[in-house]
């Protein structure tokens, strides 16, 4: 393969700035889709005649298979093709979504749900492991991932404005019938723009026992933690959940060191700063993603905002993502990620702090602005710090396997913040409700307490964003380091299965 100059620019050529453009488009897609049915969901419930029990599963159901299948998707990018698990996904996608969109029961609606978080799951990190391996190490791959993290951050922000929108304007079925034309259009421009590649991996030497592991243990993490607020954390099946999904993770790991072609080559956490990273987009994402719902709760059900007017209270946080992730994106070469990240998080922090003194009787202008504001200037400096820093130094034939490490991250911190935070919330009101308290005040009250605590789980991720890559675009791991280590464990492994027979 011919080296790239340093000087030469990728991203400057019309085919680089098609493929920033068509993976990006990816990613939207995927975001969007993760929160675009919130405002939705009462006319969903009132159509379909959904249980209450039940209506969560609209929105848990995607949420449980794209974070399952997220480090699945990413490695079988590597092994497989990434144009060939992109398509697959993209096609799972776009048929679960016309599925759902003719759902005439509960039942037709969750099953595609599902469906869709499977295809998301392929698509998103086969969509960054492009980016990575499209863009050399420096001010290309710099400002493409600063977009990456621009368009994630908008993603959540949109999808709550469009999902307000279509539902209003032409009835929730239109919050799935939308993605169809897109999808169509990523399927044409995925054989105009995107390479395709040889299978370095059959499925003969796939390792399938790790493969079903990791998938299982995460589904049931992330399942168990979903269904905690309903049940509870010290419920039998919280209990058993946890402990299997801990089961199945730790067989996966020891399966890892000795299989001779792992599903997670466990050098990928020799480069340095990557687990850290991981580990602030996992905190950090519990509060975000937490945030977002119980502001949309609030305006909903206390201020008693339509779902186009909460949607649309949302636009100007999408331009103070945008506007921070751009500058953040620039300053990477003068200061390095890890600055920005720190920083982003602890203004994000204050942000959340703010919206968690909304008042029982408030307003947008006063309290609800200010502290979206803040807190989306935070959000695009961190989206796209950690997702630059999750990236740095990865060799291009374990760029799948970071883009799904750091959005498995993503996901599992979504789930892990809404288990412990709406236990809070809900102990809170229901504690206030047996006092008698209005339920308008019970339910504010409610998310104080889960919005003071994301706040708190934000300022957790500034402390351990402080040991992730402090990169400038430069490569932090020596690619040759990275394969040796490699070998080693492979001939560890050839020892160990040489032993067993």
């Amino acid at each position: 393969m011919t080296a790239i100059h340093p000087e030469a620019s990728v991203l400057a050529t019309r085919r680089g700035k098609l493929t920033l453009l068509f993976v990006c488009a990816v990613a939207f897609l995927d975001f969007v889709d993760a929160s675009i049915v919130n405002v939705a969901l009462p006319s969903i419930r009132h159509d379909l005649h959904f249980s209450v029990q039940n209506l969560q599963w609209v929105l848990s159901g995607y949420l449980l298979t794209y974070g399952g299948f997220l480090l699945l998707g990413g490695r079988s990018a590597d092994l497989l093709g990434r144009r060939r698990v992109l398509v697959a996904g993209i096609s799972v996608f776009a048929l679960s979504s016309l599925m759902g969109g003719l759902a005439p029961d509960p039942g037709v609606l969750i099953g595609p749900r599902l469906m869709q978080g499977f295809g998301a799951a392929m698509m998103l990190p086969a969509a960054l492991s492009i980016l990575t391996t499209t863009f050399s190490e420096g001010t290309d791959r710099l400002k493409a991932l600063g977009v990456w993290g621009a368009v994630a951050g908008i993603a959540s922000a949109v999808g709550v404005l469009l999902g307000g929108i279509l539902s209003q304007e032409l009835g929730w079925r239109w919050v799935l019938f939308v993605n169809l034309p897109l999808c169509v259009v990523l399927l044409i421009s995925s054989f105009r723009i995107v390479t395709a590649e040889r299978r370095t991996a059959s499925l003969t030497h796939f390792d399938l026992f790790g493969a079903a592991t990791v998938t299982g243990g995460m589904l049931l993490l992330i399942y168990t933690l979903i269904r905690v607020p309903e049940v509870g954390w010290g419920n039998w099946r919280s209990i058993a959940g946890l402990f299997g999904s801990a089961v199945l993770l730790i067989a996966f790991i020891f399966n890892e060191v000795r299989h001779p072609r792992p599903l997670l080559p466990l050098s990928i956490f020799r480069i340095k700063g990557l687990g850290a990273a991981d580990a602030t987009q996992v905190i950090s994402m519990a509060g975000f993603y937490s945030m977002f719902f119980f502001v949309t709760l609030y305006m909903q059900n206390v201020l008693h905002f339509s779902p186009l007017r909460a949607g649309v209270s949302y636009v100007p946080v999408t331009l103070g993502v945008a506007a921070s992730a751009g500058i953040s994106s620039k300053l990477f070469e003068r200061v390095g990620t890890r600055p920005i990240i720190v920083g982003g998080a602890l203004i994000a922090a204050s942000g959340v702090y703010w919206l968690s003194q909304i008042p029982v009787n408030g307003t947008y202008l006063s309290d609800l602005l200010p502290g979206l504001m803040i807190m989306s200037i935070g959000l695009g400096a961190v989206f796209t710090g950690v997702t630059t820093a999750a990236n740095a130094g990865v060799p291009p034939d374990k760029a799948g396997l970071a883009a799904g490490l750091v959005n498995t991250s993503q996901w599992f911190g979504a789930a892990l913040g809404l288990a412990i935070f709406s236990s809070i919330a809900t102990s809170r009101t229901n504690q206030l409700l047996t006092e008698h308290i209005s339920a308008p005040l019970a339910l504010t009250q409610g998310f104080h307490r889960a919005l003071l605590a994301s706040s708190l789980f934000l300022l957790g991720a500034a402390v351990i964003a402080m040991r992730a890559t402090n990169t400038r675009g430069e490569p932090t791991t020596p690619v040759d380091d990275l394969e040796g280590f490699d070998e080693r464990l492979d001939r560890r492994a050839d020892l160990n299965l040489q032993a067993s027979g």
